[in-house]
């Protein structure tokens, strides 16, 4: 019999369905209820609430059945694992979807970056939708491995699961209407494209909505969140490892507005993946504040399906996907099992699935150039100096201006002060080219932090109390081919090497799990109070978000995209 037709006979209870549900609870997104009824499940579609005959009957009494939740806006590299990997942690969380940006990879190794990350999503036990990435680079004030304009991102366009546009972070290139930025807008045709643009406002913000932006999921505080809101923007509510916004957030969202919004994890770290949780975390922390159950279910699913034109996911409905999560209540949320397209995949936190190891062979991407001591070396000048000041679970730093110790006449770390010498090396090209600046935030009191994740461009960024110290770190994470170390008196203390474009590890999630505490850990004893000093770091190199930040190429005035010099009374460069 033919699908469309088979589905309608099972639907009508004239053949055997698969699988029925009985017993549960089911929070239906549609109508905003909870209530008992059975669900039958055919060629792993839901086909409606009864049936006469089923092939197997399972009892769920007691039980909540929930569609399967769903990421809005992530960057699966993030998690330093690849995409089965990363299913195989998030999906017993209940996360049957995610929405991916590969502009991380893309940064590195360009189309060949993207198509890995494709080809590695048909192996994982969840449905990966990509939006393509639209700044490769973020910026022309940084060296990344690719460039790719509208034309080699054409040609990606009808790829299976490519859904949209990707963040289109270049804000002042929409608003002043540069042509290669609005090409790329323009590929989307009907299709979605994400925003990211913080702390843009009035007009300026008007003109980036215009341009057929969509989304933002940058928003700090709840008048930037109540202003995109209002002039139309879908509201991504963020709980990633550096940046955590959703509970300052929350208190927007009521009855009437809360179709708008939707749950993202953006960039979270594996290890809290591991100890949280993932979208089912912020449901439950939604909950706790006070959040209505369903609506908070709405917002891990049906929102985020309707965002994005996935116009079978987000329900338990007849013709919808059977994606579905067993809950154990409506206020704990925790998940008891997952089906993926009707199929048992997850249960008591386990994945029940082999998963299929991708062997797909990349380049080598790591190409520096030589390093000494001088490369980390500033020469003084007189007056104050900028300063990056790190915000405590925010990705936007603060430009502050102080005097920097100096010592023959040249800026060295203060670690008693917590202001700190920070450098980004070039890593793409053996350019030899070091970015310098001061940050205060990371309270080394000894040795060096480097990692090679360093967005979006994953130069080698490295923070330290000494030009020795930071020579070192970078030379040992240039050996291993990428990855995080901590360093002190030049000897590696820890390290998680990376040799997937320097960007992921080879092995299972819970591998990585263990590196990224043993070098958080060892950042520690080196006196850093940050709760996560490598994923702050990392953050350190992006220069769309303001206020201050550096590249390989130097200091990045973020709010004005623009070079500037250290000490302000001097010219760039």
């Amino acid at each position: 019999m033919e699908p469309q037709k088979e589905l309608i006979a099972a639907a009508r209870g004239e053949v055997e369905v698969d699988l029925l549900l009985e017993g549960a609870e089911i929070v239906n997104t549609l109508s905003g209820e909870v209530y008992r009824s059975a669900v039958a499940i055919h060629k792993g579609r839901v086909v409606g609430f009864d049936c006469p005959s089923a092939a197997e009957v399972m009892d769920l009494s007691g039980l909540i059945l929930a569609p399967g939740f769903i990421d809005g806006h992530v960057h699966v590299e993030s998690a330093m694992v690849t995409v089965p990997e990363f299913a195989r942690a998030v999906v017993p969380h209940g996360t049957c979807t995610v929405v991916t940006d590969p502009h991380e990879i893309a940064n590195v190794l360009g189309i060949e970056g993207i198509a890995y990350m494709l080809d590695s999503a048909r192996r994982a036990p969840l449905n990966v939708y990509v939006m393509l990435p639209s700044c490769v680079p973020a910026t022309n004030l940084e060296t990344s491995g690719a460039v790719l304009d509208a034309e080699a991102l054409r040609g990606l366009l009808d790829k299976d699961g490519v859904i949209g546009i990707a963040e289109v972070m270049n804000y002042p290139g929409v608003i002043y209407r540069d042509p290669a930025v609005l090409e790329k807008i323009r590929l989307a045709g009907n299709r979605p494209v994400d925003g990211h643009c913080p702390l843009l406002y009035g007009r300026d913000l008007a003109a980036y909505i215009i341009a057929g932006i969509g989304s933002d999921h940058e928003c700090t505080s709840l008048a930037e969140a109540r202003e995109k809101l209002r002039l139309g923007m879908y509201i991504m509510l963020r709980e990633g490892t550096a940046a955590k916004n959703l509970r300052d957030l929350l208190p927007l969202v009521e009855s009437l507005n809360s179709r708008r919004f939707l749950f993202v994890s953006d960039d979270r770290h594996a290890s809290e993946i591991i100890r949280e949780g993932h979208i089912d975390f912020m449901i439950r922390t939604s909950i706790e504040m006070g959040m209505d159950p369903v609506m908070a279910v709405q917002m891990a699913t049906l929102n985020a399906a309707e965002r994005f034109g996935l116009s079978d996911l987000g329900a338990i409905a007849p013709g919808f996907r059977a994606d579905l999560v067993v809950l154990d209540g409506l206020e704990e949320m925790a998940v008891e099992m997952v089906f993926k397209d009707g199929e048992v995949v997850a249960e008591k936190g386990r994945l029940l699935l082999s998963l299929e190891r991708h062997k797909r062979a990349l380049p080598q991407t790591f190409r520096v150039g030589r390093l000494d001591r001088s490369s980390f070396e500033i020469e003084a000048r007189a007056g104050q100096a900028r300063v990056i000041e790190v915000l405590p679970h925010q990705i936007i730093t603060r430009q502050l201006l102080l005097h920097p110790l100096v010592v023959d006449g040249m800026v060295v770390s203060d670690a008693r002060r917590d202001i700190l010498k920070i450098a980004v090396v070039e890593r793409h090209c053996a350019t030899g080219r070091v970015g310098l600046g001061l940050v205060r935030g990371f309270g080394l009191k000894e040795g060096a932090i480097a990692t090679s994740v360093a967005h979006d461009s994953h130069n080698i960024a490295v923070v330290g109390v000494s030009s020795e110290e930071m020579l070192a770190a970078a030379r040992a994470v240039a050996e291993m081919g990428g990855g995080l170390v901590a360093v002190k008196d030049g000897s590696i203390l820890a390290s998680l090497p990376l040799p997937i474009a320097g960007l992921l590890s080879e092995g299972p999630m819970w591998e990585v799990v263990v590196g990224i505490e043993e070098v958080v850990e060892a950042a520690r004893k080196l006196g850093s109070t940050l709760e996560d000093p490598f994923m702050t770091l990392s953050f350190m190199a992006l220069p769309v978000i303001p206020d201050l930040k550096l590249t390989d190429m130097g200091l990045v005035d973020a709010t004005k995209f623009r070079h500037v010099h250290i000490f302000p009374d001097a010219s760039w460069p």
